[in-house]
């Protein structure tokens, strides 16, 4: 009975295919116990979580609902392609 779940880029190296089926194993987890996923796949991030802060260069640029942070400008253009 995990307390809790914590993962390091679990995606890292696993391809688009490999990403999902992870994406889809994680999403298993959420009913046992909390998951911190630190994660470039933002994909997979927005699947999985709840709540998000995004890090860029160590500081906490922005904290929110997947919703929020997919409109944040600072995000977008950092980690989303899109110029702010």
């Amino acid at each position: 009975n995990p307390k809790a779940f914590v993962m390091d880029e679990p995606m890292a190296g696993l391809g688009t295919e490999g990403s999902k089926t992870m994406t889809a194993f994680l999403s298993t987890l959420r009913d046992q116990a909390p998951i911190l996923l630190v994660e470039h796949d933002m994909d997979a991030v927005f699947a999985l979580a709840d709540r998000i802060s995004v890090l860029v260069y160590g500081r906490i640029i922005a904290t929110g609902t997947v919703t929020e942070i997919r409109n944040d400008p600072e995000v977008r253009a950092a980690y989303l392609g899109d110029p702010a």
